[in-house]
């Protein structure tokens, strides 16, 4: 069994109406532990020693998050300054997240149509999450497509609760090995990989 670790980042989250939803839907699940990073660190005073445990304690990490002005918030971004550490993450002897697999799960005001080099906001979904790819790539780690939740503005709560179950069935898989790397690398959304079951 893999142990998913989600580190959630929402400066507002109790406006959110989608990362509740989908928070609620998988917080019941074992293996998987939720680490709010606003909640923890509302001074942005990040306790390093403790994020690298958890880290080293989880196969998956999941970068969670609302797309805020083309990124991550600006915690979710402190924590990669502080915690991914030159000699332990990176470098020629920064080897403790080898292999571990890690990507995004977010939500867009936009949704996939607005996402296109000709479009609205004039690159794809995976451009914007470039910085993320390189830093993961950085880290010897293995970086996922992302799970993404678009045109939050435009969805019913049914929509929602639709995304919630997708994303809790897509955790249980990943959880439960029955999702190859090469099976996730070979599509654009991990939404793919549950829409059709």
């Amino acid at each position: 069994m893999n142990k998913i670790l989600v580190l959630f980042a929402h400066p507002a989250f109790e406006q959110s109406k989608v990362h509740l939803v989908l928070l609620e839907e998988i917080k019941q699940l074992k293996g998987v532990t939720i680490h709010d990073l606003y909640e923890q660190y509302p001074e942005f005073d990040i306790d390093v020693e403790r994020e690298k445990l958890l880290l080293l304690e989880h196969e998956i990490i999941i970068w969670q998050h609302p797309l805020f002005w083309y990124s991550g918030p600006a915690l979710l971004k402190q924590w990669q300054d502080l915690v991914l550490l030159h000699g332990w993450a990176y470098g020629k002897d920064g080897h403790a997240l080898d292999g571990k697999k890690i990507f995004n799960v977010m939500s867009s005001g936009g949704d996939m149509d607005t996402y296109q080099p000709n479009s609205f906001h004039g690159s794809t979904i995976q451009q914007f999450l470039l910085p993320f790819e390189r830093t993961a790539q950085l880290c010897r780690m293995v970086y996922l497509p992302p799970f993404w939740v678009s045109g939050t503005h435009q969805l019913t709560s049914e929509a929602i609760q639709q995304y919630a179950a997708q994303y809790k069935l897509l955790l249980t898989k990943i959880r439960d090995n029955e999702l190859s790397v090469s099976q996730m690398l070979a599509v654009p959304f991990l939404n793919d990989l549950v829409t059709n079951n």
